[in-house]
């Protein structure tokens, strides 16, 4: 039988996080606890709840009904008592507390770096952690809660996201560019833009370089080479753009880029595509965990976006073109 005490918050997140992370050992890494641990405060929490939450399926778990129906309570539960504790942390006047800011690499430099330098002259009780997340990892970091807002980034030609606890708005559109070795003994400036629009097929024979097996760049890059009638020929796999930009500026390599990752200390010439592709960078926050702080961040994030976004390299457009 349930007893008349209120739900353990503590628990509950483990139950949340087991929806997110799929197994109680990933709960238990997480959290920074045992295994054990975390089976004895689910269990517990059936007990409080006097409902079976999970099935126990060999040495795994799975949410039964009731379950995944309380974890949809859990979530909205908890991200109230953290908008609770913030405001009681805000003077009336002033927002102040954390925000935990994901996004991927080139959008943290060139978006949110900026924004964070206004903020911290306008709002200086407001502390942001950045946490550098690739575009496939960062909805699913913020569903679980493992970040506040996420930059990321659509997929050419992907559908728009639906999910009602996801509020998403769009920041800017992005040019995907073809990157090749600027010529030797040019005149032109490092990263230097060209009219003339590129034919992809045209480079089915050269080297390319590209991220990592299943990252975003590489999904994009295998796509429009795909799109194009060829599969391209890895020369290199990076995770960093500098290293990426270093391998083509050295004639090692072509490659696909975003305007906003050409950075002009290399010299390197960024072509638009003949077929133009453009990717659609969103800001996206869970719609039941705001707070003062949070806003603050948000509106900044927008406001940098609308008047026009510092980038390397290629044109950004906050008109959506």
């Amino acid at each position: 039988m349930p007893t008349n005490s209120p739900l353990n918050a503590h628990r509950l997140q483990m139950l949340v996080q087991l929806d997110s992370l799929g197994t109680v050992r990933a709960v238990a890494d997480a959290l920074h606890l045992s295994p054990s641990a975390v089976s004895s405060a689910l269990a517990a929490l059936e007990a409080e709840t006097g409902t079976r939450l999970l099935n126990r399926v060999g040495r795994r778990v799975e949410l039964t009904p009731a379950g995944r129906g309380l974890v949809g309570h859990g979530r909205a539960i908890l991200d109230r008592m953290t908008t609770a504790v913030a405001e009681l942390r805000t003077s009336a006047t002033e927002p102040a507390g954390s925000v935990r800011l994901a996004g991927f690499s080139s959008a943290l430099r060139s978006i949110a770096i900026p924004a964070l330098t206004e903020l911290r002259r306008v709002h200086p009780d407001i502390d942001v952690e950045l946490i550098e997340l690739d575009p496939q990892d960062s909805l699913a970091a913020l569903r679980r809660d493992g970040c506040d807002i996420v930059i990321t980034a659509d997929f050419v030609d992907a559908p728009p996201l639906v999910d009602p606890e996801i509020i998403v708005q769009h920041l800017i559109s992005d040019q995907i560019v073809f990157v090749t070795a600027a010529p030797n003994g040019s005149a032109d400036a490092p990263a230097a833009a060209d009219r003339r629009a590129v034919n992809l097929a045209e480079w089915s024979d050269r080297p390319w370089s590209i991220d990592m097996p299943g990252s975003y760049l590489a999904t994009l890059i295998n796509t429009l080479c795909r799109r194009a009638g060829f599969e391209p020929t890895i020369a290199g796999r990076f995770t960093s753009y500098q290293l990426q930009l270093e391998h083509v500026e050295a004639g090692l390599s072509v490659t696909l880029l975003p305007s906003l990752a050409i950075d002009p200390r290399y010299r390197v010439r960024a072509l638009q595509l003949r077929d133009p592709a453009t990717r659609t960078i969103r800001l996206a926050v869970r719609a039941t965990a705001t707070t003062a702080a949070r806003d603050a961040v948000v509106r900044l994030l927008l406001r940098g976006a609308a008047v026009g976004t510092p980038i390397y390299g290629g044109q950004a457009s906050a008109n959506g073109a």
